[in-house]
């Protein structure tokens, strides 16, 4: 049984404790003007969690990549259970969307070579740097291309700066360094908010921007700190197949070759042209940064195996009972990376058990308990979405061609890894204060009798590296909610430390494998918070937007400004 609440009452003080989280309010210190239905706890299974975790992440799905029988059995799994859990088909009469990819494999690479013209200095492929080629030819090959040091690589006139201002890059190979020129700051403050990162930080940004300034090649320096992970990471997701989403016949602006090279690597170039890293570096953290040319030039090349096929997004939904042409969504990316590089073991294959098996059994639980309490207002849309680590493509292409209208879909939760580490008082959102679903999250935590904390980690920029940026780009309003670390046994110091194990040992390597002793109880918890969430938005009258100066608003209002409908 439902029954209506105010979004006044009890919210308030939940929406401080986030205020300023990541360089944003929640929503303010007065609550908008929003109809948020109290619900009842859902019937979730933790059965489903641990069956359909411990299935999709088993040697026999070879990691889910996509385009390999992996990817076969997966979409005829969640097909089965998305129609036993009492979904009906999310594309019309089907259970998937066709998502066109290209898949580019390099292989017999030839090291690196720098050279000043008198002294070469060579590096090998995956110890030392790697790369990859968007471009469909048999052949990349980067033969003497003019190196160029253009700082974070950013061109931003919004923000005044602009790293490429006064250089030509035209053929030439620019070296850029990861994140963003203000990431070490300790605040929220600063040209580019600070210590959390943009996305002017992220990699995808960086090699977009090199291909619209004509840029041959773009190596980015690899650093752990600001990357956020280390080269155990770089290594195993830049080798190996690499899925695109088809381009059509007007594709854009593309590099040859994008790569990353090692710190030392980056310092050692950067030496042998008579400048040093450090002082370079901290050059580009100012505004007026000029790039400069290295007297250098770089040399590799490699072949490529390309095969063109078509991977699945799969889609199912559950009809609202009064507005059924209204949509709140749910999303998950059933991929992983295949095989991959092996561990000392000889275990060759990334069965992403956390990343994401956890977060498609999600999709599957919440569907079985949005079923058993019958249909909401609205309609509840479950979409488990393909090559998430190849850059969001599923997302974006979902995105780009809707199956349900955007300006109809109310808004998301997007599901990304649950943390296996036993139960948590907290939750950790993902930038915060972005939008009023953050009302509807507090309500829930409220009800839950838990607590929302700040990104520990904001100059990761997670914000942009999961499905929900696809959505957010196009407007949709989406939440983006991770598990917390203040653990109820061994609170902060023990929720840091799993956390860093996993990023440590087990992030897109061999061994993150389901374990049969996890603790599923702070999972459950977790889920039983997106249960509320979607629940609420379902049986929802309010349309919740971005805040007032979010970089998504512009969006959603001319999206909803041009409707008939929905928002």
């Amino acid at each position: 049984m439902m029954k209506r609440m105010s979004a006044l009452t009890g919210l308030v003080a939940g929406a401080l404790t986030l205020a300023a989280c990541d360089g944003m309010m929640m929503g303010g210190e007065i609550a908008p003007d929003l109809d948020i239905p109290e619900v009842e706890a859902g019937e979730l299974s933790e059965a489903t969690m641990i069956d359909i975790t411990r299935e999709l992440s088993s040697d026999e799905f070879e990691g889910r990549m996509p385009g390999t029988p992996g990817e076969e059995k997966t979409v005829a799994l969640l097909t089965e259970r998305f129609e036993a859990a009492g979904l009906q088909p999310g594309n019309g009469d089907s259970w998937v969307q066709e998502v066109p990819l290209v898949e580019i494999t390099g292989k017999n690479f030839a090291p690196l070579t720098i050279t000043n013209g008198e002294t070469d200095l060579v590096y090998d492929f995956g110890a030392e740097w790697v790369g990859v080629t968007y471009k469909e030819e048999a052949r990349t090959q980067l033969a003497n291309s003019d190196l160029v040091f253009v700082g974070y690589g950013i061109n931003a006139p919004e923000r005044g700066w602009n790293d490429y201002e006064g250089v030509d890059v035209t053929g030439k190979t620019v070296v850029i360094l990861v994140n963003d020129p203000d990431y070490e700051t300790d605040g929220l403050d600063g040209t580019f908010n600070g210590k959390a990162m943009t996305f002017y930080g992220r990699w995808t940004y960086k090699y977009e921007e090199a291909a619209r300034q004509g840029a041959a090649g773009a190596l980015i320096v690899h650093d752990t700190a600001p990357a956020s992970y280390g080269w155990n990471v770089v290594e195993s997701s830049w080798s190996g197949p690499q899925a695109y989403a088809a381009r059509g016949d007007n594709p854009p602006a593309l590099t040859t070759m994008n790569g990353w090279v090692q710190k030392e690597v980056a310092s050692e170039i950067l030496a042998a042209s008579g400048q040093d890293l450090e002082e370079l570096t901290a050059a580009a953290k100012k505004e007026g940064f000029t790039a400069v040319d290295l007297g250098m030039t770089a040399s590799t090349s490699f072949e490529n195996d390309m095969r063109t096929f078509t991977s699945q997004n799969v889609i199912g939904v559950l009809p609202g009972s009064e507005a059924p042409e209204e949509y709140v969504l749910h999303t998950a990316h059933w991929d992983h990376l295949g095989r991959c590089k092996p561990a000392p073991d000889g275990d060759d294959i990334c069965n992403g058990a956390v990343d994401n098996a956890t977060g498609t059994a999600a999709l599957v639980a919440l569907a079985e308990a949005h079923a058993k309490a019958g249909a909401p207002r609205r309609s509840l849309v479950f979409l488990a979405v393909t090559a998430e680590e190849s850059g969001l493509l599923g997302a974006y292409y979902y995105a780009s061609n809707p199956v349900f209208p955007l300006d109809q879909t109310v808004g998301g939760i997007n599901m990304d890894a649950f943390q296996v580490a036993g139960p948590a008082k907290d939750v950790t959102v993902v930038g915060p204060g972005k939008s009023q679903l953050d009302w509807f999250m507090n309500a829930a935590l409220e009800a839950d009798g838990r607590v929302a904390t700040a990104n520990p980690k904001p100059e990761a920029g997670y914000y942009y590296r999961s499905d929900h940026f696809a959505f957010a780009k196009q407007g949709v309003p989406m939440l983006y909610i991770d598990g917390g670390e203040d653990l109820i046994e061994g609170g902060t110091e023990a929720g840091a430390a799993v956390a860093a194990d996993y990023t440590e040992n087990r992030y897109h390597g061999p061994k993150d494998e389901f374990n049969e002793e996890w603790d599923w109880a702070g999972v459950m918890a977790d889920l039983q918070l997106f249960y509320r969430i979607g629940r609420s938005m379902a049986a929802s009258t309010s349309w919740p937007n971005w805040n007032d100066g979010d970089e998504f608003r512009a969006i959603r209002d001319e999206s909803c400004a041009s409707s008939d409908q929905g928002c």
